[in-house]
């Protein structure tokens, strides 16, 4: 665990290697927030998401839950707000690995990282957002070639904040420092 440039959250990162079905992201670590909804919020957790990730330039949100099926974005990067419930998530693919995710978490996935859902208790309800400077789109292994799915994931910009911090924050130190 570490500790953002604040000290107000701990934070995890993970890196993980592409292959020929997930391209990953080998520049950029997967970042997980513990516990970063405040207390006062808990009762709308998903609102003081939303408003969170806008206020620092993650829009186009969304409510909803994680697909139970491997995809992931060539074209922007994606944060997950957990606001209610816990989830295990396969990030990375083949040769990612399961991470569990609880009320409060955040994950922040550079584009290309692979994700699938493999279990989630019945209240799971996810906070979704995209970088006001990616493309959205979705893919599943094999509906991308797999040297244009690099490419494409080389060429996504960073974003201009992080989700949670806005200016500072690991998504901005960690990201641009590579």
């Amino acid at each position: 665990m570490n500790a953002d440039p604040t000290g107000k959250y701990t934070f995890e990162t993970f890196r993980f290697e592409g292959d020929d079905e997930t391209p990953n992201n080998p520049r950029l670590p997967l970042v997980v927030y513990r516990g970063v909804v405040p207390d006062q919020a808990v009762d709308d957790a998903a609102g003081w998401l939303e408003r969170t990730f806008a206020r620092n330039g993650w829009s186009d949100g969304w409510r909803n839950g994680i697909y139970p099926f491997l995809h992931f974005h060539t074209g922007t990067h994606e944060v997950l707000g957990i606001a209610r419930g816990r989830t295990t998530v396969e990030f990375g693919g083949a040769k990612g690995r399961p991470l569990t995710v609880a009320a409060g978490d955040v994950v922040v996935l550079p584009a290309g990282t692979g994700h699938k859902r493999l279990d989630a208790s019945a209240d799971l309800l996810v906070v979704g957002a995209y970088p006001r400077n990616g493309q959205f789109d979705q893919k599943r292994p094999g509906e991308v070639d797999s040297e244009v799915a690099r490419r494409s994931v080389a060429a996504v910009p960073l974003p201009e904040k992080d989700p949670v911090l806005g200016p500072r924050g690991p998504v901005i130190d960690l990201w641009r420092a590579r």
